[in-house]
């Protein structure tokens, strides 16, 4: 059996739990190696039945006297066996598990580990973990630490001992080690397969923590190599455009001086390093990052410039059809008064409008469909613009590229390894420059984007408002309703209300959706205001139409979902209200209140919770003094960790499992190790091959 073997081609078991275990990150046999425990039940207590207390959690072993079904008169099964020892016997009770008594015969012994009641006058074990003993040296479910995995359903803990205890027994298993023996002493390692067998089947918790730490090590080891290797192929391998500054410095300059602001001193450092970056004939792979409202958009409106410039062209891809309208408009109107033809393609089924009167280019756009007067795709589906500016449209097929020098993704994580990849096969190693305004911690930055340099935007815009953010108690919220509706009528401004979800669920029906949220506002809380409703489930139509009217002072609140996080610019919007706040990170909610503050108006933002947890409120709090997003992302870190910072951590990157990214001397030391392995990777053949077995999630270019 290959331990790279994938499940849905492994053992019949395995085949057919293959779709249940992909929900736990579990694709091949080896992966089963590093589902790792979350606990561990503690059964080491083995007792003689006579010796028993009540209220102990034991392990006994004897021999099944009898075993039977028994049904109660309200059709409850309940499983009843006899156990005994050489001291006595103790009966078992199980429920609702009829086929127990197909498992388990008569005469077979047995090992039961679970906490002891009384019955009566007798002690009694209900429900204990149980194995039927053939080998009297192993023991997996019982009388041991015992190991609790993250379960899904059809997969329990006891299904995954069996696996991983037989897969440990393989001789491969125990060559799995790619570590040489220097590195492992050096830095105070166990070996992996001792810290395999130790994470799975402890004989005491002290050995956990040294098989946690080479685990951990070997997580935070291998993402760093991975990105340095990547960096390194990237500036070694692949030979890019080197693009001239000297002789465009004055169109540049004409362009900085033109805008209605003064750059910032991080904005000016940011477009250098970009500059530097253009000039090399190594391409580009840098990460933008900042907060909304930061300016990273006019730092690559320069950096698309100098490529036109230079007689090549530039695509840039949003997540959003929104965000892309708003950025063709942006970089519209300051690159077209200069002879840069800008188009935009999204995924809609017709040609539109952009907001500045220009004619889009959809993804359904054909030879034969209407053209824009700056420019078309050829008969070849060549593009002929300057910048090309959309959603995933602008992978299509039919777009072709003559002169790509440079690809630019908004919200990096939010698009894929394979997307990227077409994009760059678009040109001839374009330059490559993706943002977002997500605060990513330096020790999380490192670990996940070593392969990218990185230029981050620490401060914001002159001019550009704090936005008032408070927490509001539970019985304040009649009067914040009150105190809103008299705030936008006398500074004709906006709002949005924010709820975490679309619809009402069984289980959160504590939580505020929007659909139900909308009705209730709209007739009993704000009668005498004008209401819109957006969310992720209306087509594209509605939410444009929608947004527009908002946009348009058409209504006065807009009640949405999340869907507004990103690349909504209402600047008569002076109020954000979050709902059920809890439920978001840090970093969440800082973008979310980036969508008011825009404009000269003092603007707020309000957040709700029922919770009454003075931790939740504490962290909650943090966000009236907190107006850095990198700050409360650090912060959040530390409250929460980086899986509940990011929901479900960053799509498709490989997140952490036993390390935490806390540990910032692990870190560092994996990250001192990978730097002296690459000085010399051709010596380390295992850790080579390792290398070559991982399958490469991670979202960062490669």
């Amino acid at each position: 059996m290959d331990l790279q073997t994938p499940i849905a081609k492994a053992g019949r078991w395995q085949q057919r739990n293959a779709r249940q275990l992909e929900k736990l990150g579990i694709y091949q046999l080896a992966d089963l190696l590093f589902h790792i425990p979350f606990r561990y039940e503690d059964y080491s207590l083995i007792s003689k039945i006579a010796q028993i207390q009540p209220g102990e959690v034991v392990t006994v072993e004897g021999t099944v006297l009898e075993i039977e079904n028994n049904y109660t008169k309200n059709g409850l099964k309940i499983q009843k066996a006899t156990i005994t020892d050489d001291t006595g016997a103790i009966d078992v009770t199980w429920f609702n598990q009829p086929y127990l008594t197909r498992v388990i015969k008569k005469g077979d012994v047995i090992s039961l580990s679970g906490k002891v009641d009384y019955f009566g006058k007798y002690p009694q074990l209900q429900s204990p973990e149980y194995e039927i003993i053939t080998d009297p040296n192993v023991r997996i479910h019982t009388g041991r630490l015992v190991p609790v995995y993250p379960e899904t359903k059809g997969i329990s803990s006891k299904w995954l001992r069996r696996q991983i205890y037989q897969l440990l027994s393989l001789e491969q298993t125990k060559a799995l080690e790619y570590l040489s023996e220097e590195l492992r002493a050096r830095n105070n390692l166990l070996e992996l397969f001792t810290s395999l067998q130790t994470i799975h089947f402890p004989k005491n918790l002290e050995q956990i923590e040294k098989a946690k730490a080479r685990l951990a090590f070997d997580e935070v080891f291998l993402l760093q190599l991975k990105a340095l290797k990547r960096r390194l192929e990237w500036k070694e391998q692949l030979q890019g455009i080197s693009f001239g500054l000297e002789q465009h410095k004055g169109n540049i300059d004409q362009l900085t001086n033109s805008l209605p602001f003064t750059l910032t001193n991080a904005q000016q450092k940011a477009v250098e390093a970009i500059f530097t970056d253009l000039k090399s004939d190594k391409p580009m792979n840098r990460l933008l990052e900042g907060d909304v409202g930061s300016g990273k958009t006019i730092v690559a409106t320069l950096a698309m410039y100098l490529v036109y410039l230079n007689k090549h062209q530039s695509v840039f891809m949003a997540p959003t059809e929104i965000l892309a309208q708003q950025h063709h408009a942006t970089i519209s109107n300051l690159l077209s008064p200069l002879g840069v033809k800008v188009a935009l393609v999204t995924g809609s089924k017709k040609l539109e409008k952009s907001t500045t009167g220009t004619t889009s280019i959809t993804s359904a756009t054909s030879k034969k469909s209407p053209r824009d007067t700056r420019g078309t795709f050829d008969t070849r589906g060549t593009f002929s613009y300057d910048v090309l500016i959309g959603t995933h449209a602008v992978l299509s097929e039919k777009i072709n590229f003559e002169r790509l020098g440079l690809v630019v993704i908004d919200e990096q994580q939010r698009f894929g390894v394979s997307q990227r990849a077409i994009l760059r096969k678009k040109g001839k190693n374009p330059h490559l420059l993706t943002m977002t305004a997500t605060p990513i911690p330096r020790t999380i930055a490192l670990t996940l984007y070593g392969d990218l340099d990185l230029s981050v935007l620490d401060e914001m815009p002159k001019g550009r408002s704090i936005v008032k953010t408070w927490l509001v108690p539970k019985v304040k919220r009649t009067a914040a309703y009150q105190w809103i509706e008299k705030q936008l009528k006398e500074t004709q401004s906006q709002a949005f209300i924010l709820c975490p979800f679309i619809e009402e669920s069984e289980s959160m029906q504590t939580v505020k959706a929007a659909t139900k949220e909308f009705e209730r506002l709209k007739k009993d809380v704000f009668p005498n205001l004008r209401l819109g409703l957006l969310h992720g489930k209306m087509k594209s139509k509605q939410k444009d139409e929608t947004l527009d009217k908002f946009r348009k002072g058409n209504y006065d609140i807009l009640v949405c979902t999340p869907v507004v996080e990103v690349g909504i610019d209402i600047p008569n919007a002076t109020i954000m209200l979050i709902e059920a706040a809890e439920r978001f990170g840090l970093a969440q909610l800082h973008q979310l209140r980036g969508r008011v503050g825009r404009s000269h108006k003092q603007s707020y933002c309000l957040l709700f919770t029922e919770s009454e947890s003075e931790l939740t409120k504490k962290r909650l709090k943090s966000l009236e003094s907190y107006h850095v997003g990198l700050a409360l992302a650090e912060l959040d870190l530390q409250l929460r960790g980086p899986g509940e910072m990011y929901g479900t951590m960053q799509h498709g990157r490989n997140t952490l499992k036993i390390a935490s990214f806390l540990d910032t001397a692990l870190i560092q030391k994996a990250r001192k190790e990978a730097k002296k392995v690459m000085q010399e990777f051709n010596k380390h053949e295992g850790i080579a091959k390792k290398l070559s077995e991982i399958a490469d999630t991670d979202v960062s270019p490669d």
